[in-house]
């Protein structure tokens, strides 16, 4: 994923597009999309397209080296807390599903297991959950969830994703921050307006406005000041209260609206991206043509230091059937974008999963199954 905004970004067909208004040089582009690519690149970052690099890849610095757990310099509390609470714990093999040894080999199958950050799941109730992996291409998960939710069925839910700018600095820890602030600020703001349903969801998108700025203030925290390549991520975040829903987004991660198979109710995409791809879509070109074009995946908004404008679009519906409220990032909807595909996809994975989690799991399992280019966030909550 890369910036792309005529305010902040230039990108040309021999360049790379990075924040701040400038081009990273590039010495030849991507013969499978045309976009720009770094010497060092193993794969294009807007279609994902293997390459060979022409150029060594620079020396790994210390933090690099360093445990995959710890990941930089300001955030030690890195993981998800259900997950920070179970990392001295032997965890199950994902290739077999045997212990995991202390030295971080399969004891059954000899795999060495993945870092709690390259694959973790949240489950704060039995009506919601998310799962986040790194997918097969990405050397690291850039991407991050934040989850809450009431024990009470259909009560209340919080769900964030962020994706990380794979192109800019320190994007895997910034996303986490970004995602868990967020989170904390909609957990502690319950805004019930006048009590009429318009007032409330004006309210909730208040409090929607308030999540993105301290996760933008989050980002610029976790970015190094002498950093020529600010951190920068994507949002997207959606409350449930019974039968409200409200949602906000910047950048290209997504909400939508699942309801079950055979409901009244018609699924929906409910964010916009802030894309080059949705960009063309306006303008007439079909959504297959243009989310597969050059740059498709580049976005115009984006949160970060060098971000021109980080105020979510925001919106809300009333949901009156069973469903699923979803929130992923990229990973995900680049193999379904749709809706209604979307749909007929969760339809069929629920008949074997139809917990949250299992839900979740088989989501990120079935995208690692189409290629895994990028990394996969998937948010749920059930209604």
């Amino acid at each position: 994923m890369t910036h792309n905004s005529e305010a902040a970004t230039v990108a040309t067909e021999a360049g790379s597009t990075v924040p701040g208004g400038g081009t990273a040089a590039a010495t030849s582009v991507c013969a499978n999309c045309g976009a720009g690519i770094l010497p060092d690149q193993s794969f294009c970052e807007a279609c994902g397209f293997e390459l060979v690099p022409t150029a060594p890849p620079a020396p790994a610095t210390v933090e690099e080296l360093a445990s995959p757990i710890t990941l930089s310099r300001s955030i030690q509390a890195d993981l998800p807390d259900d997950v920070e609470d179970t990392l001295e714990m032997r965890r199950p093999c994902q290739s077999c599903g045997g212990t995991v040894g202390a030295d971080g080999y399969c004891e059954t199958c000899g795999t060495k297991a993945t870092s709690e950050r390259d694959h973790y799941t949240e489950h704060p109730a039995s009506w919601a959950a998310a799962c986040c992996d790194r997918g097969i291409r990405h050397h690291r998960n850039e991407d991050a969830t934040a989850i809450a939710a009431e024990p009470t069925p259909g009560s209340r839910a919080v769900l964030v994703v962020c994706d990380g700018v794979s192109t800019s600095q320190d994007s895997d820890v910034a996303a986490l921050a970004g995602a868990r602030a967020a989170r904390d600020v909609l957990v502690a703001q319950k805004p019930a307006g006048l009590g009429l349903p318009a007032s409330r969801a004006a309210a909730l998108a208040g409090a929607l406005e308030s999540a993105t700025a301290r996760a933008n203030a989050a980002v610029i925290e976790n970015t190094a000041a002498d950093s020529d390549n600010a951190a920068s991520c994507t949002f997207a975040a959606a409350v449930i209260e019974g039968d409200l829903v409200v949602f906000g987004n910047v950048g290209d991660s997504r909400v939508y609206w699942i309801p079950d198979a055979g409901q009244a109710e018609a699924p929906q995409e409910l964010s916009r991206d802030d894309s080059v791809a949705q960009f063309r879509i306006a303008a007439g070109v079909s959504r297959e043509q243009a989310e597969n074009g050059p740059q498709a995946h580049a976005i115009t908004k984006w949160l970060g230091r060098d971000s021109p404008d980080f105020k979510p679009r925001t919106g809300s519906i009333t949901v009156t059937s069973g469903g699923w409220l979803m929130v992923c990032s990229d990973g995900l909807w680049n193999y379904v974008s749709a809706a209604e595909d979307m749909q007929t996809l969760v339809s069929d994975l629920s008949r074997a999963a139809s917990e949250p989690l299992a839900l979740a799991e088989s989501l990120v399992r079935w995208a690692n199954e189409q290629g895994g280019k990028d990394n996969i966030s998937v948010a749920l909550a059930r209604h």
